[in-house]
């Protein structure tokens, strides 16, 4: 009886053993593939991340470029060798640009979360005032980088201060003027509340950096308007906020900034002092207008902005905005410097400047292939009685009769689109830009301009083509 047992307990183990080498011998299930899923809750284009409960979506634009007359993005020339119709500032200038946009979204019980990022390199095209040698350079633009939760906005993107359409009502222009300009991001927290039936507001703090500063003006500028920048380093941010009503007939937006306005050291050592910092401020009203009888998709939009040391926000610029015009047009030259602030000696205060502005632009679809945008500006920069004294006492009066520092700027232009394809677009664009002086009399230029001109308003005009893909 033992034999027997033992011989199917032997069997019985043979046959596990033989069993396993088989199983062994098999191929190993494969895990199930994790498909990607359309996130159809943010819209178009969101997809899950494979194996997270966050949504993506990627896009951006690739972009090519040429300027006529201006630095790229139709910047018409308004100071620097371009300004002077030198030679050493191209004619023409080029730049080819992609930029990618990536926006993930994740819902929580406190709300989505949300980051965004915009950015991607670019090349750039053309002669520069350094000499006549064509240069050319590549770089990494950030537009955005941020993230939003339970209505908080962290990093980089336009500010609360920001109109819907930033600095573009209807242009390709990067310095059309009369208003702020923030598509190049600036660094900042704010918050949003939204109280229904289209009502929101927002609260922030803006870095000071070049979206939201100019220059400090002090003593006797060149006869060219131009002086050394003596803002010192910043020890406040601006604070901004906005009011803003969406609704189906358009749009209207208030926004108010405060600007910290500070000097350097009188005599450029510590122990001579320098001026009190001053509190500037901006105030901008903004409207659109939708549902226009000319056609479906146009409409106006306009805003207005008034400041007193803070001029960056009415002469809003994609870059860094000058600290002078310069333009020289025929036997005319007009020169003015620009800042946010004017001081002179040991003990003075700085006089801050008082400037306002409005652009706008009406956008109008032929059809579904052909728009065309007409947009303007006009900014007035005012000058106290003590700058204008401090600006007028030497070398920026040269050998005028008359030396005022105020002046106007106003700009038109004329944008036309064709869009073949979806998301394929050709535009062309025209500028003019009028500088509107007070000075009078002669002054005498040096240099490759070399000679004595009048002093007197000056046109200037530029032009850009540009294709672009948005994907």
């Amino acid at each position: 009886m033992s034999k027997i047992k033992s011989l199917v307990l032997g069997s019985a183990a043979a046959i596990v053993a033989i069993g396993g080498a088989q199983a062994a011998d098999l191929p190993v299930k494969a895990k199930a593939v994790e498909y990607v899923k359309v996130c159809s809750l943010y819209g178009a284009g969101f997809y899950y991340i494979p194996g997270t409960d966050t949504c993506i979506r990627i896009g951006g634009y690739l972009r090519a470029e040429v300027t006529f007359g201006g630095a790229p993005s139709d910047a018409t020339y308004l100071n620097g060798d371009g300004g002077l119709g030198l030679r050493t500032a191209g004619q023409y200038q080029s730049r080819a640009r992609i930029m990618m946009n990536v926006d993930t979204r994740t819902a929580t019980e406190y709300g989505v979360v949300r980051t965004f990022g915009a950015f991607g390199p670019q090349f750039t095209f053309g002669a520069t005032n350094a000499g006549t040698d064509v240069q050319a350079n590549g770089g990494m633009r950030v537009e955005a980088a941020f993230i939003q939760f339970a209505g908080f906005t962290f990093g980089r993107s336009a500010s609360a201060y920001a109109l819907p359409w930033n600095g573009a009502p209807g242009n390709l222009n990067s310095t059309l003027m009369g208003g702020p300009n923030y598509d190049a991001g600036v660094n900042n927290i704010q918050y949003t509340w939204q109280f229904g039936n289209g009502v929101s507001a927002s609260v922030g703090i803006d870095t000071q950096e070049a979206a939201n500063r100019v220059g400090v003006l002090q003593g006797i500028p060149t006869v060219f308007g131009a002086y050394t920048n003596q803002y010192a380093a910043p020890t406040a941010p601006d604070v901004v906020g906005n009011i803003r009503l969406d609704q189906a007939w358009g749009l209207l937006q208030f926004s108010a900034a405060a600007h910290e306005v500070t000097g350097a050291y009188y005599t450029g050592t510590a122990s001579a002092g320098h001026p009190s910092d001053k509190w500037g401020f901006a105030v901008t009203g903004a409207l659109q207008i939708k549902n226009l009888p000319t056609g479906p998709g146009d409409d106006i939009k306009i805003s207005g902005t008034y400041t007193e040391g803070a001029l960056r926000y009415v002469l809003g610029q994609s870059g860094a905005t000058p600290t002078n015009f310069q333009v020289l047009n025929g036997s005319t030259f007009a020169g003015v410097p620009i800042a946010d602030g004017v001081f002179n000696g040991i003990g003075t205060g700085i006089e801050l400047t008082k400037a306002y502005g409005m652009n706008g632009a009406f956008n109008h679809n032929w059809n579904q292939h052909w728009s065309s945008s007409v947009f303007g500006s006009y900014t007035h920069v005012d000058y106290n009685g003590n700058a204008t004294a401090i600006i007028c006492a030497g070398a920026y009066l040269g050998a005028s009769t008359t030396c005022n520092p105020d002046f106007n700027i106003s700009q038109l232009g004329l944008s036309t689109t064709w869009k073949p394809v979806k998301n394929l677009a050709l535009i062309g664009e025209a500028s003019w830009v009028h500088i509107d002086q007070r000075n009078s009399g002669a002054v005498t230029l040096t240099g490759l301009r070399a000679g004595t001109y009048a002093r007197g308003d000056t046109d200037s005009f530029s032009g850009i083509f540009r294709v672009q893909r948005n994907f």
